[in-house]
């Protein structure tokens, strides 16, 4: 017994160094200045979404009531839903065209996968580098919250987390994704609904206010249940039911990277 436990920590430990060796050649290719300037660039849009919309038409909105009844600004309601959209857009630009560039054009995966490496392992890797630019963002739009009074700086180090969680999901389902792709035009299908998700996930309303079917649809998305997590522990209100909206995170992180692992055994290694 105490063999067989001993070998499989050891397996788990190759893993894990192999994703990281994966994760490690990304940040190499990413110390050009270049990069990062693109790297920001996904933070601006949602930033410039809370200080038009959240800020400025919060103004004629007014205060907005939370799940538990408390109300809050139109601003500190909007900021929540902007940082799990942000934290979205970063994992997704990774493990969407970056990744899809790499696996059908760049041949970078065939190459890797002729070192003792696995597709999983590759797929991890990639995923931990997709958290780590959904993190940046994450980051940078909480400091930007806790500057602008729309959350504590205690709260927001809760948030940290919470937002790699949605960035996390988004990572995974995004490669998942990517691996069924055929050409670059079938971005545009992600694209419009990635559009649709910002739009449509409780972000600038309450999902009570939209139409009981459509409610239905919203809440089924995945941004709605990072938005809900966020927007929880950034106006201090959380509770044991959100841990429902963590499990589905996690459950759609973990089915994207089974599905982009076995999709790039069959693309790479048949």
């Amino acid at each position: 017994m105490t063999m067989l436990v001993a070998s499989r920590l050891a397996r788990l430990d190759r893993g894990a160094a192999g994703a990281l060796s994966v994760t490690g050649r990304n940040v190499a290719a990413a110390r050009h200045a270049a990069y990062w300037w693109v790297l920001m660039s996904g933070f601006a849009e949602p930033l410039l979404y809370l200080l038009s919309i959240g800020v400025g038409v919060g103004r004629l909105v007014g205060d907005v009531a939370l799940p538990d009844g408390r109300l809050v600004t139109y601003a500190q309601f909007v900021a929540p839903a902007m940082l799990a959209a942000s934290a979205m857009n970063g994992a997704l630009a990774e493990t969407t065209m970056n990744f899809y560039g790499k696996l059908k054009f760049m041949k970078i995966y065939d190459a890797t996968l002729a070192t003792p490496l696995t597709p999983m392992q590759v797929s991890s890797g990639e995923l931990m580098w997709a958290m780590v630019r959904g993190g940046v963002y994450s980051a940078a739009f909480l400091v930007v919250m806790a500057a602008l009074g729309l959350t504590t700086p205690l709260w927001a180090l809760v948030a940290f987390p919470v937002s790699l969680l949605v960035g996390f999901a988004f990572g995974g389902l995004g490669m998942g994704l990517s691996t069924l792709l055929r050409s670059w035009q079938d971005f545009d299908y992600i694209n419009v609904t990635q559009f649709g998700l910002f739009l449509f996930s409780g972000t600038f309303s309450p999902p009570g206010d939209f139409p009981p079917a459509l409610r239905v649809i919203v809440e089924l998305t995945p941004l709605y249940h990072g938005v809900a997590l966020l927007r929880a522990v950034t106006t201090a209100s959380p509770s044991w039911g959100l841990l429902w909206h963590a499990v589905y995170l996690g459950a759609l992180a973990w089915g994207g990277l089974w599905l982009a692992g076995r999709r790039m055994e069959k693309l790479l290694l048949t």
